[in-house]
């Protein structure tokens, strides 16, 4: 049947092309307010795409934008098919500066091949994918050979608020076996990747007060704890010489790669040469014993990522500012709890923070990291899909990023998410011109298809 599936994509491709450049005429931007209507309208477009592939769909409050579920049930045929729930999101960027868009944002335009239009690749035209596959399982089968439920929000593009409440008070409606994403990358224009693991973050504001007042250095200097200087001695103390964070206990739940995993990792990973190439560093620097895409991607790292402090403007001002700031950010591997990584860090500076001074740390972010098991059987059958479908094995790679989405889906589901993304690196994600290539959204689409009939066969 993967086969009737696929022919009624390839007889129907400009007709699904025109849905698409419908979907991506609403000006659905979630962070501003003047187009609540306008996602309320995008939203309830998607719940008629549904129901026209047969799916029970509905739009469903969240205390913000409305999300979109849709659940076509068990096949009759096959009721030990396993569940996927498709995850994605209709809310978009703002455009930026529309002088820099050469068309406008909002009305797709085909150019050299790629589409061209806000939400194209982020995230309508990947998403697009998925409701054309259900389409043509329903036009070429009457029904879908496994259980597809969707849930698509409306506020990715602000940090999703609204998402763990509602997938708490609606655990059992979104039951699944796996999460399948498609909001990620291709390795390059022509080889297809699966990322199967992502950083956490924590992040915290250090803040060191002194005097009541910036002081005169000349009149006070040496007498009292400049904050300055003794900010620059905290951050200094969080790494040793080999560039290992000393924050007591800060490796210990740290699972090591294995050999396998470096190999791979390395044969596809950012070499030095383009490291340097790419942000213009004189050399590579970083936790001694690793290379450059293994400390990007599957090591632990912090970083500063701010400094205010004292007098910044041109010319001199002989002072001793009476507060010190900096914002650190850590990014966490697999195993690595959060929550104790915090405590550990505040404890450290804390045990070292002279009493001249008034130390306050806060916290503004913390999401623990995500691993997916490389034998998962669903993972297997998605691997074998792309590679049937563009003629070429994916890559595995580990992401050096965030996606807070992953660790809450597998926290309040109990399902690891399966991330297949279509477009290319550099499709201008969140800037003007974003684009996403026809053959892309083809490719996409074909190997939906291809990933539900396999599941539906039993891989």
């Amino acid at each position: 049947m993967i086969a009737s599936a696929s022919s009624v994509f390839e007889s129907r491709q400009e007709a699904f092309l025109a849905d698409l450049f419908s979907f991506l005429r609403f000006p659905s931007i979630s962070t501003a307010p003047e187009h609540k209507p306008d996602m309320l309208a995008c939203a309830e477009w998607i719940v008629r795409q549904l129901a026209a592939s047969g799916l029970h769909a509905k739009i469903m409050s969240t205390g913000g934008h409305p999300a979109v579920f849709a659940d076509s049930g068990p096949p009759e045929a096959n009721r030990a098919a396993p569940t996927i729930l498709c995850y994605g999101h209709y809310d978009v960027q703002p455009i930026g500066e529309q002088v820099l868009w050469e068309s406008p944002p909002f009305e797709p335009t085909i150019r050299d091949g790629a589409i061209y239009a806000r939400g194209s690749a982020d995230n309508k035209g990947q998403l697009m994918t998925h409701l054309a596959a259900v389409r043509c399982w329903k036009e070429a089968a009457g029904q879908l050979p496994i259980r597809v439920k969707f849930l698509i929000e409306g506020e990715e593009e602000i940090g999703s608020p609204n998402l763990p409440a509602f997938l708490r008070e609606n655990r059992d409606l979104l039951a699944c076996d796996d999460v399948l994403i498609s909001d990620t990358f291709k390795h390059d224009a022509d080889t297809p990747a699966i990322p199967y693991a992502t950083r956490g973050l924590l992040y915290k504001q250090l803040t060191v007060d002194g005097p009541t007042r910036d002081l005169h250095s000349g009149q006070y200097g040496g007498m009292v704890a400049n904050p300055a200087n003794v900010l620059a001695d905290l951050i200094a103390s969080l790494h040793d010489n080999q560039r290992r964070v000393t924050v007591p206990g800060f490796y210990d739940d740290v699972t090591p790669l294995t050999a396998t995993e470096r190999h791979q990792l390395n044969q596809h990973g950012l070499s030095e040469t383009n490291l340097l190439a790419q942000t213009g560093s004189p050399t590579p620097l970083g936790e001694e014993g690793y290379t450059a895409t293994e400390r990007g991607t599957a090591r632990p790292t912090l970083d500063v990522n701010g400094l205010t402090a004292g007098f910044s403007g041109p010319g001199s001002a002989t002072l001793i500012p009476a507060r010190a700031s900096a914002k650190v950010s850590m990014r966490l591997v697999a195993n690595q709890n959060p929550d104790k990584i915090s405590r550990a860090f505040d404890e450290a500076l804390r045990r070292i923070c002279p009493p001249a001074v008034r130390l306050s740390i806060t916290t503004s972010a913390a999401c623990p990291a995500y691993l997916r098991r490389l034998d998962s059987p669903i993972l297997q059958v998605a691997i074998a899909s792309l590679a049937s479908t563009f003629g070429r094995e994916p890559i595995l790679t580990r992401e050096g990023g965030t996606l807070p989405i992953l660790p809450l889906f597998k926290e309040i589901l109990g399902a690891d998410s399966l991330m297949l993304g279509f477009a290319v690196p550099d499709c201008n994600l969140h800037s003007p011109n974003e684009f996403f290539h026809i053959t892309d959204f083809h490719m996409g689409t074909r190997c939906i298809i291809q990933l539900m009939g396999a599941l539906g066969a039993g891989g």
